[in-house]
């Protein structure tokens, strides 16, 4: 994000000088509640200019992205961090505007900041969320979100688009369009639902719930019936259903057909499977349905997944 900024005041340098004398320049400052040098999850050290002040004033405050391996120890460590909430909440009475990229948005979410407005998060952690923070209007698949001065967005290459747009806010549309390309970030990204994948969903307790997802898995091209689902794991369809909805968040026929789409990019990504082979293989007899099935998932046409993610050899 800093190098995004580094950028802008470089294009902005390079512009005639406004009325009062000087372009406008962005400012910033990296604090941390302690003072002293964070050390990152890959072992880089970043220095600070100082701690995280209560006083302090800003026009917008940045929450970086903490990693989350294990996310109940991180959400265990969560009140240990309490002076950063306080600060956060103080910050947005005074009319601050918060931004945050990533597992960020839990921070923000912990804070009480976004109950009742729109957020994103990283794609692999939405269920987590959604789970924890029911009152917030999360929109996982969104690459950024705003509404009443708090912006955030997704998975961690997304903090490029984060910076743009507070690029745009304070230094102007023209300085963050220039800024874009000069740094080739793609400002066009709209989803992260092509980069979804259903593995994610795979991390709960309930042994039921995995058992009736490994049989999905293995008879993705047959018809789906939940009773039939039901009668093998032999529980109820009402019991099933609800044991499904707890632990991954979605009814089984839902579970499926994001499945079914999540296994039909993988093909379309790792072999030369016409399209209409990969629909049969995830059990789409009906091209059309499929397509259609696919794009809503995705936000993509088949044909548009394969020309943007298929791995080609660099040109010799």
């Amino acid at each position: 994000i800093v190098d995004v900024f580094t950028a802008a005041n470089s294009v902005t340098s390079r512009r005639p000088r406004r009325r009062s004398g000087t372009p406008s320049q962005l400012r910033w400052r990296v604090e941390s509640l302690s003072g002293r040098p964070v050390h990152t999850a890959s072992g880089q050290v970043i220095g600070v200019d100082g701690p995280i002040g209560a006083r302090s004033s800003a026009d917008a405050v940045v929450i970086p992205g903490p990693f989350v391996g294990d996310i109940e120890r991180f959400f265990a460590r969560l009140d240990t961090v309490e002076p950063l909430l306080a600060a956060l909440r103080r910050q947005h009475e005074r009319g601050t505007l918060l931004a945050s990229y990533c597992t960020g948005s839990f921070i923000l979410a912990e804070a009480g900041l976004l109950d009742g407005r729109v957020a994103t998060t990283h794609w692999a952690k939405g269920r987590t969320f959604a789970m924890r923070y029911p009152a917030v209007d999360l929109r996982v698949a969104e690459i950024l979100t705003e509404q009443n001065r708090i912006v955030c967005s997704g998975a961690v290459t997304t903090s490029l688009n984060l910076a743009l747009r507070l690029v745009e806010k304070f230094a102007g549309a023209d300085v963050a369009a220039e800024t874009g390309k000069l740094m080739l970030i793609d400002s066009n990204r709209v989803s992260q639902a092509p980069y979804a994948s259903r593995a994610r969903d795979t991390q709960h307790s309930d042994a039921l719930v995995a058992r009736a997802q490994s049989m999905m898995e293995k008879s993705l091209q047959q018809g789906f019936s939940l009773a039939r689902l039901a009668r093998d794991l032999s529980v109820s369809e009402r019991t099933l259903n609800r044991r499904f909805k707890l632990a991954v968040g979605e009814a089984p026929l839902q579970y499926l057909q994001a499945l079914r789409v999540d296994v039909a990019k993988r093909l379309i990504e790792t072999t030369r499977l016409k399209l209409d082979a990969v629909s049969g293989r995830v059990g789409y007899n009906d091209l059309s349905t499929f397509r259609r099935l696919f794009k809503r998932e995705t936000g993509l046409s088949p044909r548009e997944y394969q020309r943007r993610f298929v791995r080609r050899a660099p040109a010799a």
